[in-house]
């Protein structure tokens, strides 16, 4: 796979002989280490570790960032104070979204922006159209290595690693400049799995020493390195939507069930006018959870039919490692999107039974942060 970036971590790779590689949005990123199963297991019994350094991030800074970034996200940046995070989304003047990311508040004037990796060279250039006076854009996502440590004893396993302040962290709270591995990283409680756990943006050239740092600390209690398979079960489980599935340019957060996530009262924003439009005429299409009452597996792209009819398609499906159901995620007219309605999903020909249920699918132990 010649012409693939390769994170700083790629060298390692070799070092575990389950490794599997795959192109992954022109990344060549290891799918599995030792199994997609027996990683999605340690990362909700224990603990695993995520090399998520294709992932983007841009620091906007300025007298004006905080205005830019309200402008172009849904969230509302001006509830964050220094130290904090949130989840948010860019959308086109249509609604539609460009992209869902992490915004963290380092100072007022200076905020950092992860963007999902497939979308890097596209957000950069959409975010270069709307800049304004007052306002600097850098882009830092080939100096930057991201880890992401997950799963009930990630807190743990960190406080072995790292200074204790920051297995302190409220969840989307970080520190911008924590010690960890000789380095310093700036440590977020955030995650992708559904789980407790970190993230770690660090220098590139530092990857590899923390990466071998946390392994080690972690090896007495069972951590594992984890890869992309396991991330994304696990994300589904825990309903966290995967752009490019759950969400498009042709899908709006709303439709996506992300309206806490849009703040329509805040102000202005890009897309806003189209989501009020939507709201005010009743949202056309809703994001469910389905599950399969006859033997087969829901993958992303089949057709779903209600009464007869075209309603809607998966969005991403799987046989859940953790509940052992085969459930999938889809995009449905909302008439159908009740609970207990009953469907069928188009599965290379054959129409099988299944039925709307409740999501997320899994959610962590109430115990933990």
């Amino acid at each position: 796979m010649t012409g693939l970036k390769k994170t700083p971590l790629f060298p390692l790779y070799a070092g575990y002989p389950g490794v599997r590689c795959i192109d992954f949005g022109g990344w060549l990123l290891p799918v599995q280490f030792s199994g997609i199963q027996k990683e999605h297991e340690a990362v909700r019994q224990r603990a695993g570790l995520f090399d998520v350094s294709h992932m983007g991030e841009f620091l906007v800074t300025g007298r004006q960032a905080q205005a830019f970034v309200q402008r172009i996200t849904t969230n509302d940046a001006a509830r964050l104070s220094d130290g904090q995070a949130q989840y948010s989304l860019m959308c086109y003047g249509d609604g539609g979204v460009v992209d869902d990311l992490l915004v963290y508040r380092l100072k007022k004037d200076r905020y950092l922006l992860v963007v999902n990796a497939s979308n890097i060279d596209k957000d950069w250039a959409w975010l270069q159209d709307q800049l304004i006076d007052g306002v600097t854009l850098e882009n830092q996502s080939d100096t930057t290595a991201l880890l992401a440590l997950q799963g009930p004893l990630a807190a743990d396993i960190l406080a072995r690693s790292s200074e204790a302040r920051a297995v302190q962290l409220p969840p989307f709270h970080f520190l911008h400049e924590a010690s960890i591995g000789g380095t310093t990283a700036l440590i977020s409680r955030t995650g992708y799995t559904g789980e407790d756990g970190f993230e770690l943006y660090l220098p590139a050239e530092a990857a590899v020493t923390v990466w071998n740092a946390l392994l080690e600390a972690g090896e007495p209690l069972g951590l594992v390195p984890a890869g992309l398979g396991a991330r994304d079960t696990l994300r589904f489980e825990a309903r966290l939507p995967l752009y490019g599935q759950e969400l498009s340019p042709f899908i709006s957060p709303l439709e996506a069930g992300l309206s806490p996530f849009v703040k329509l009262a805040k102000g202005e924003f890009i897309g806003r006018e189209a989501l009020l439009e939507q709201q005010a005429k009743g949202i056309p299409r809703k994001l469910i959870g389905i599950e399969m009452l006859e033997r087969g597996i829901p993958r992303s792209h089949y057709p779903i039919y209600a009464d007869g009819q075209l309603i809607g398609e998966v969005t991403t499906g799987t046989q859940s490692p953790t509940l052992k159901r085969a459930l999938g995620l889809a995009l449905v007219q909302t008439a159908f999107s009740k609970h207990g309605t009953e469907c069928t999903v188009d599965i290379r020909g054959n129409r099988l039974r299944a039925v709307v249920v409740q999501t997320p699918f899994y959610r962590k132990n109430a115990s933990t942060p």
